[in-house]
């Protein structure tokens, strides 16, 4: 007789709705079963401590630290843990941060749900998922030159309105250093001007507002 192996899922997402929608899915695969839900980082990080599902569900906005810190937090301490990113964000630097953090799989919510029960089945297979749309997006940038944390500071000030000199005074540099970030961050992303850089930064997930 064979034995199905069911594969065991964390699901951490902080909309109650987006947890039952997954409960339910599950609910109506033999070999899937749902074992805990979380809605925040540290509960992710607790809940995979208890339970060491399979496969963890994690989605990259949570109230106390972004998805991809919570991945490479579960990681750190479970070298072997698979998690697939089940978000709203297709930007290039949101994709590349997951992936360098561990995750083995990258789905957009609005993909049909049976697409997600087949990814959770290939990653539990030892198999890696990024959609094609994804993957074209990431070839477009790959090689490009990655925005330095402290650029992605500056544009972050910027797209709250800031001026250069506040911004030096927020992060304590001189004004003539942050025209050198605000240059370098324009060259980076191809933008014309501060507007651009800040539109083009939200679209491919280097900041979020």
């Amino acid at each position: 007789m064979n034995t199905v192996t069911t594969i065991r899922i964390l699901c951490v997402d902080d909309h109650p709705a987006f947890r039952e929608g997954i409960a339910t899915v599950v609910a109506n695969e033999s070999d899937l079963e749902l074992v805990g839900t979380a809605a925040t980082g540290k509960e992710a990080l607790e809940e995979f401590r208890a339970l060491r599902p399979d496969i963890t569900l994690m989605d990259l906005r949570l109230p106390d630290m972004s998805g991809i810190s919570a991945i490479a937090s579960v990681r750190a301490e479970f070298p072997e843990a698979r998690a697939i990113v089940v978000t709203t964000f297709e930007g290039d630097y949101e994709i590349q941060r997951a992936l360098t953090a561990g995750a083995c799989g990258y789905l957009l919510k609005s993909a049909p749900l049976d697409e997600l029960v087949g990814v959770i089945r290939k990653v539990h297979g030892g198999r890696k998922h990024l959609p094609a749309e994804l993957a074209e997006n990431l070839a477009v940038h790959v090689g490009g030159e990655a925005l330095t944390d402290r650029e992605i500071d500056v544009l972050r000030r910027i797209a709250e309105g800031d001026r250069n000199r506040d911004i030096g005074e927020q992060l304590k540099i001189a004004e003539e250093t942050v025209k050198v970030h605000v240059k370098h961050i324009m060259e980076k992303l191809g933008a014309k001007d501060r507007t651009q850089a800040v539109t083009i930064g939200i679209r491919r997930g280097v900041i979020n507002l």
